[in-house]
Order: structure tokens, then sequence, then C-alpha cells
């Protein structure tokens, strides 16, 4: 039986105009990392299981794809676990690797592991495809490639400088306008949790929180009240909800409210400053804004936090994000490393630029020319000259075989192909050649010697 030609879910084939658009994109984010100082990385496509494993918090962790073990090896996988619902103790034993998840966590395993070759502060830029478990749907693939740039080895605010006008230069580069950068503090979401919970509960709490553009205040509300949280944190969300729009007004209250909090009062004082100096050199097109219910997923995240919204018209969501994060590499032994990076939602821009017809339209490298095939000895003659035409960096091609003339020309119409060199025996004998316009169908005679001068 005839096997149906599909791809898995949740991944593309990709065309040859969708590659030019996908590769205009890259160059464009390879260039301007590069301006801002930034090297290009590259991992593996696969790590170690338990590097992936315990960083991205639990939801996370159930979205990495696991790699079957192969040989003997899957010979020893756990069914005892298996028959007992030990699920996480029979995958480990039937799994050693894992696709990457994202480009944050093998980075951090990469600085550690080559800390002695790099110099601090390093910056570093990667673009590579990740897999992810999630559900497909628009913008959101098992596969995808996602752009990262990091600065590690400095816990100078400077970097979140950086890095936000990294996001305000590359969005004025594309052309995307209104692009809103919604940024917060960790540590003003454990302040206010400080105030009436214990800190542990932080990441419930953010759990929940970052819903909150999805499903409202409402349903927020109700998942805390059912995760038994304090009523009285609720009536400082419903505080805050009503200052959303009031920067100055909701530092103001946040003050009030961190008297007594230490790390409250230090992450306002950073996110003051963060304020501050993006206004300088920052572009018209991107507004820099404070979101207190910005708590993104991930659990590495120790300072500020950044997320990306598209413009409203393209109904998109989100298309980038990151933060700071100081304890990244501890996992892998290297202590007191602090980092701050963003990543570029590659596809979700791409997606973005599409819809808003901002990729140029001359991206593809059409051939220019088509050289008749009168047969080999003539294909001979004509394919000396094909080669001449490309020393000058003219794309062209000789039709494979030899065919009746409006097939030949039939193809060139199918290409675009807008010249056409006829060069049979008789042509050849006269030194000569036929130049055809496919667009006003004239055809004009010239001598070969004026052939690579025409062009």
């Amino acid at each position: 039986m005839a096997i149906k030609p599909s791809t898995p879910k949740g991944t593309r084939d990709f065309s040859s105009s969708d590659v030019a658009k996908r590769n205009y994109l890259k160059s464009i984010l390879q260039s301007t990392f590069e301006e801002y100082g930034f090297n290009p990385v590259e991992t593996p496509s696969f790590e170690k299981l338990e590097t992936l494993t315990g960083v991205y918090g639990e939801e996370g962790d159930r979205l990495v794809f696991k790699i079957l073990n192969s040989g003997e090896k899957i010979n020893k996988a756990d069914l005892d676990a298996l028959k007992n619902g030990e699920n996480k103790k029979f995958i480990i034993s039937l799994s050693e690797k894992a696709l990457r998840y994202d480009l944050t966590v093998p980075f951090a395993r990469y600085v550690a592991q080559h800390q002695n070759e790099l110099t601090f502060p390093f910056r570093r830029y990667q673009i590579q495809p990740v897999w992810r478990a999630d559900r497909p749907q628009r913008g959101r693939y098992q596969e995808f490639v996602q752009c990262d740039a990091d600065i590690v080895g400095t816990r100078s605010l400077w970097q979140e400088v950086e890095v936000l006008h990294l996001y305000d230069r590359v969005f004025k580069k594309l052309k995307i306008n209104d692009i809103i950068l919604r940024i917060n503090h960790r540590n003003i979401l454990a302040a206010i949790i400080s105030l009436f919970e214990d800190e542990s509960r932080i990441y419930d709490f953010t759990l929940v929180l970052d819903k909150f553009d999805k499903i409202g205040k409402n349903e927020v509300f109700k998942e805390l009240i059912n995760k038994d949280f304090n009523i009285k944190l609720l009536d400082i969300l419903e505080k805050l909800i009503d200052l959303k729009e009031n920067y100055k007004e909701q530092i103001k209250y946040f003050k009030s409210l961190f008297k007594k909090s230490q790390i409250g009062l230090e992450a306002l004082s950073e996110l003051e400053f963060i304020f501050d100096s993006f206004k300088l050199g920052s572009s018209d097109s991107t507004v820099l804004k404070f979101d207190f219910s910005l708590a993104r997923g991930l659990s590495y995240y120790t300072g500020m936090i950044v997320e990306v919204d598209s413009p409203r018209k393209t109904n998109i969501g989100s298309i980038g994000g990151g933060g700071r994060y100081d304890n990244l590499t501890s996992v892998f032994g290297m202590k007191n490393i602090s980092g701050v990076g963003v990543s570029f939602g590659f596809e979700r821009i791409y997606l973005v630029m599409d819809q808003l017809g901002l990729f140029p339209s001359n991206l593809i490298s059409s051939i220019k020319v088509l050289f008749v095939n009168f047969g080999d000895s003539a294909a001979e003659v004509a394919y000396s000259y094909l080669i001449k035409l490309r020393d000058k960096k003219i794309s062209c091609e000789l039709y494979p075989i030899e065919a009746k003339l409006n097939k030949q020309l039939a193809y060139a119409n199918s290409k675009g192909i807008k010249k056409v060199i006829l060069m049979g025996s008789n042509e050849i004998k006269e030194k000569a050649f036929e130049l055809k316009d496919m667009d006003s169908g004239n055809q004009t005679k010239y001598p070969l010697s004026k052939l690579t001068d025409l062009f």
C-alpha cells in the first residue's frame, strides 16, 4: 500500500519563496546582533535529558521531546516503574537524551563547559531549530526556529537596556511598527507574594498570573481562590489593575506597598533605571510598558522579565521575550554567573511580516536567461557562453534536453525567464545568436562577440 505523503504534526515544508523570506529575516537578525557585538554559537540538536529537565518547571518538562534509547539500552527500561505508575522513573530508564526545548539552557551548559575559553562579559547569539511537544496552532509549531541573544558575566543593568534596544533596532529594520515591550521584575512578584504568603508559593502564583491576558481578571481570581491564596492578595491585584495604564501611579503605589520589603524596593529601582535609560536612542515605533501581571511561565528568571507584543492589527500575540537569570549555570557547577537574554519569535515575526506585506518582492534569485537546447553539438557551444554569463553573476541555465522550441519557450514563460538565447547550428556557423525578449516577443540577431556585453 502506498504511503500517503504528509509531514508530521507540528512541522512544515518550505517552498523556495518561503526559504527566501526566512533567509531575509535571518540575515536582518544576524546583522543586527553583530552590530551589537554578539557572536554566533551553535549547540547540538539534542542534549542529555538531565540537562533539560528541572529548569523549565513541571509544565515545560512535559513538553520536552524525549529520544528513545536504542540497541541494548532499550532492554533496560524499568517496566516495574511503568506498572507502578512511576512515569518519571520509567521515562528516565527509557530515554537518556532529548531534543532542544529552547536555546537558553543549552547555552548555559555551553558557558559552564567552555568557561575557561570565554572572555566575560560574553555576548552570544544563536539561531537554530528547537522542538516542543506542544499543541500546534497558528504561529505555534512542534519544530520551529528560535533566535536568542544573551549577555553573561555581568549584573550591570545596562545589559537589560542593551537587549531592549536590540528589540527596538531589529523591529525598526524590519519596518514593524507599533511594537510594545512589556516588562516586569521577578522580585516585584516575590515581594507581592511575601506580603501575605510564603515566598515558596511564587511559582504557583506566577503560573496563574501569567494567564491574565488570555483568560482575564475574573478567571485569574477564581484560580487564585481555588489555590487558597490570601484574599488580601486579590485586593492588591484589583488596585493594580485600576492603575495598569498609569506607570507613575503604579510605581508610587508599589513604593508604599513595599516599605518593609528590600527586594521589592530594589526591583522598583532597577525598573526605573531601565525605563529612564531606554529613552536614550529608542525609536518612536517601540513602546516600553510596565505590566505587573507579566510573569512568564519559565522558572529561571530572577530579575527583569520582558514580553514583546506584535502590532494589534495582526492579532498574532507575543513575538519575543526574555529576562535576567542569575542561577542558570549553577546546575552545571558554575555559580555566580549572571546573564540577561532575549528570544525573537522567528516564526511569528515571519507571520507578522507576511501579513503586513513587509518582505521585499525581489528575494528569489530567478533565472534571467535560458539557452535553448538544439542538440549536443550546439549545446556545447551554448554552455561555454553560459559559463561566461555566470562569471558575470548572471543567473542562467541551459534547457536540459533537445525539445520543440515551443516547449522550451513555454518553460521559460512558466519560470518567469525574461530573456532566451537561441544558438543553433546555423547561428554558430555565422558566429551569431538570437536574443528573444519574452515580454515583447521581439527577437534580434547579434554577433557572438557581443553576447556577454548585452547583460
